[in-house]
């Protein structure tokens, strides 16, 4: 079962990978409004898909045929979840490539600065390689600092409206883009979420602790 254990663990850093060279393409055809990435992009999602459904199929034969048990239990348990937590980045990557096709023009400097829309990027590309060390490491240490950098995302977005709503009244010829911008943060506010969710089942796995769940007594 060890070998087993230990492809699996190779397989979802390969996901991991996968999808942050998603997000990462996202990014650049966004801020280099590169329409041939954003269309790369788009067409790898499906091998995102296909290694999502590659690693659940693995996770189901080492349960028919070593029926695991406490801390390989939690391993496996904690890779299910992360690896669909992972093919949801990927949505969200494929997404934000999709407003840079259906753009017209580049989007424009002030907009991704009023909106920190940059920061944001960086963040959950930040957070994203973070959780794929936290897990390579078993080190909840790293998976923690994830929760701060969540509500860094939180914050953005939470602000986000206002400055799209400005930016719109001051330019009423950039509201598509400035709708495009605001869907995109609404997506990278999910990737961060869904970081936050990896954190949470590294945590889980190293610590037995279900933090979702967890009170302060």
């Amino acid at each position: 079962m060890e070998n087993g254990l230990q492809l699996l663990k190779e397989e979802l850093v390969n996901m991991f990978n996968l999808v942050q060279m998603q997000l990462g393409k996202a990014q650049e055809a966004m801020l280099r409004f590169d329409k041939n990435l954003a269309r790369e992009v788009v067409l790898k999602e499906n091998r995102v898909n296909a290694y999502e459904l590659k690693i659940d199929r693995d996770c189901e034969n080492i349960f028919a045929l070593y029926c695991p048990v406490a801390v390989d239990l939690r391993f496996v348990l904690a890779v299910l979840k992360v690896n669909s937590n992972l093919e949801r980045i990927g949505d969200y990557a494929e997404g934000i490539a999709r407003y840079v096709v259906a753009s017209k023009t580049a989007f424009g400097e002030k907009i991704l600065e009023n909106t920190q829309l940059l920061r944001m990027l960086d963040e959950s590309l930040s957070m994203l390689a973070d959780t794929r060390l936290a897990f390579e490491k078993e080190d909840t240490i790293l998976a923690r600092s994830i929760f701060q950098k969540d509500e860094v995302m939180d914050n953005i977005n939470m602000q986000a409206a206002k400055a799209v709503g400005e930016c719109i009244e001051a330019d009423k010829s950039h509201t598509e883009q400035a709708l495009f911008v605001f869907s995109v943060i609404q997506k990278l506010e999910r990737v961060g979420d869904q970081a936050k969710n990896i954190a949470e089942e590294i945590i889980f796995y190293v610590e037995a602790k279900v933090l979702k769940h967890h009170t302060e007594g």
